[in-house]
């Protein structure tokens, strides 16, 4: 009778493990030849996988197994063929556009150099979204889970590659944490200074988001803003800015965007919340205070919302020398700038 009650006690024991949801779970996969990360909170049904030799993209964020990131590619190997943006692109170190034949920074102007490739220009021959967008050069330091979350860490030494030092010449470095804790996505930049001057904080991210199963004609979003951005015909920023004069909630049905806002509305931690929703569901992107610009870009007909946390308008750092801009951020010799910004979803 002993052992009857013992085998019937661990078959209850098992049964009740292969049903209970698991927990938080961090593992290196090869998906396509493309080497992954994927994040998991078992629980709350939320996958976040990202491609580090892929610009630390971070490609999808399945919440009950429906992707929240628009990536219209079939897998992660067409990643790196693939020009176009999705998922969460960092930008860096520069985000944006930055007008001229270089920038300026601590009064002395630095030339870009296109012929050696590694630049990105627009259809107006302008420089756009910095050096890293497809980087190979990310080096994966962590990939850990406990019972608090489950978080990948990977550092990018800008100060060791010639040719991108040629274009933007501080040496510095990256570090990116993605972190997966309680149903939301976290990401953390840090930037460390190892040069001998201030180096301006240009950086930003692009990520594009998507409610999936409601059609975009029904998704209204929210930008807590008190100030556009002016931009001029190749939407640089002229350092002017005007009233935000939309409404709370903006129909997307009758609105498109490629705008940029600042003076952000924040609560009493300091950050500001962006979202879209429709259909019952939302998602909610959160700022931290280092984050002082969110440029919204919805173009017509495209099945996606992205809301662009930024350190600095477009062309802030040229703007800042012009005395345009006088937020322009910077991170002094042998410091570290750090910030965070969260992906929250519910109803999903």
């Amino acid at each position: 009778m002993k052992r009857c009650l013992l085998l019937l006690t661990s078959f209850l024991t098992l049964t009740m493990m292969a049903f209970a949801a698991p927990g938080y779970q961090a593992e290196r996969a090869n998906e396509h030849g493309v080497e992954i990360v994927r994040l998991v909170d078992g629980q709350r049904g939320v996958e976040v996988s990202i491609a580090p030799s892929l610009g630390m993209r971070a490609y999808e964020m399945k919440v009950h197994g429906k992707n929240i990131l628009y990536f219209p590619l079939p897998d992660p190997g067409a990643l790196a063929s693939s020009r176009g943006l999705n998922g969460i692109p960092f930008l860096a170190p520069w985000a944006n556009r930055m007008a001229g034949s270089g920038f300026w920074a601590n009064d002395k102007h630095y030339k870009f150099n296109p012929d050696l490739g590694v630049m990105r220009i627009d259809q107006n021959g302008i420089s756009i979204h910095g050096l890293l967008t497809t980087s190979n050069l990310w080096k994966v330091e962590k990939v850990v889970a406990d019972d608090s979350g489950a978080q990948m860490t990977a550092k990018l030494e800008f100060w060791k590659q010639p040719e991108l030092m040629a274009e933007w010449p501080f040496a510095h470095e990256y570090e990116l944490t993605y972190r997966v804790s309680n149903g939301e996505l976290q990401v953390t930049t840090a930037i460390r200074n190892l040069s001998d001057e201030p180096m301006p904080v240009s950086i930003g991210f692009h990520p594009y988001f998507a409610i999936p199963d409601v059609p975009r004609n029904q998704w209204t979003a929210h930008i807590p803003a008190r100030k556009s951005i002016e931009t001029d015909a190749h939407l640089v920023a002229t350092g002017e800015l005007r009233d935000f004069d939309l409404p709370q909630q903006i129909t997307l049905s009758d609105h498109t965007f490629d705008n940029g806002y600042t003076d952000l509305v924040r609560g009493p931690d300091g950050n500001a919340v962006f979202s879209v929703e429709g259909g019952g569901r939302k998602i909610e992107v959160v700022y931290g205070p280092k984050f002082q610009v969110g440029v919204v870009y919805a173009p017509p007909n495209a099945q996606f919302i992205c809301f662009e946390p930024m350190a600095a308008i477009t062309n802030g750092v040229n703007l800042a020398h012009e005395g345009k801009y006088p937020q322009l951020q910077s991170v002094a010799p042998g410091a570290e700038w750090r910030e965070t910004f969260t992906v929250r979803p519910s109803g999903i």
